[in-house]
């Protein structure tokens, strides 16, 4: 492995240490805050003792996953593949850290076994959330992906395969904004794509 690269993962290192930082202080933020909606799973699984035992299990299985793959990069391909991991996975660190400034006081923890809102729960449409409805978990999804070019161990693998099940978790959350918000959660969708932007689109709507 070369300086590059050891500088490159360094700084993803520190840059996934700071916003998971983030992120745990939003989410402990958050349940602090009076509930609104809340299905039955939620209830159960987005509790501050439980979130603390499924970060610290997550943690835990990353570090004895962190082991490198049995790839070998082609010579010919060089610095080419940290790089193309560098190239999406500090910008969709960056979108998740836009999503989550944008959400505010409305975030909260998500949960496949349920979905929790809070009171005087309002839908945010501004910042990322004016170009795709999921930013921070296609932020996720691009960062899993860049971490396994830029890192490429068994951890970073697992990661960027297990965090394609936030597209189910979205459209479970979309169901329940849907049954809550109504025509405003319905006017909201038909003109803002859930995960790809549609910059021509827009262009073409404003002109």
């Amino acid at each position: 492995m070369d300086t590059f690269e050891r500088w490159l993962r360094a700084l993803g290192g520190l840059a996934s240490i700071g916003t998971l930082t983030l992120a745990l202080l939003g989410i402990l933020e958050s349940i602090r805050r009076p509930s609104g909606r809340v299905e039955p799973g939620a209830r159960l699984a987005l509790r501050a003792p439980v979130l603390l035992g499924a970060t610290i299990l997550f943690l835990s299985v990353g570090a004895l996953l962190w082991r490198p793959l049995p790839l070998r990069v082609p010579p010919q391909w060089g610095a080419g593949v940290p790089l193309f991991g560098a190239l999406v996975f500090f910008p969709s660190l960056g979108l998740y850290l836009w999503g989550l400034k944008s959400l505010g006081e409305m975030f909260g923890p998500s949960s496949g076994l349920g979905v929790r809102l809070h009171a005087h729960h309002h839908l945010v449409t501004a910042g990322p959330y004016a170009l795709v409805r999921h930013p921070m978990y296609l932020g996720v999804i691009g960062a899993g992906i860049g971490a396994l070019f830029l890192y490429r161990t068994w951890a970073t693998l697992a990661f960027a395969f297990t965090m394609l099940g936030l597209v189910f978790r979205a459209r479970r959350e979309e169901k329940v904004l849907h049954e809550e918000f109504g025509p405003e959660w319905e006017a909201y969708a038909s003109h803002v794509p859930a995960w790809l932007p549609r910059f021509g689109a827009r262009r073409a709507s404003g002109a």
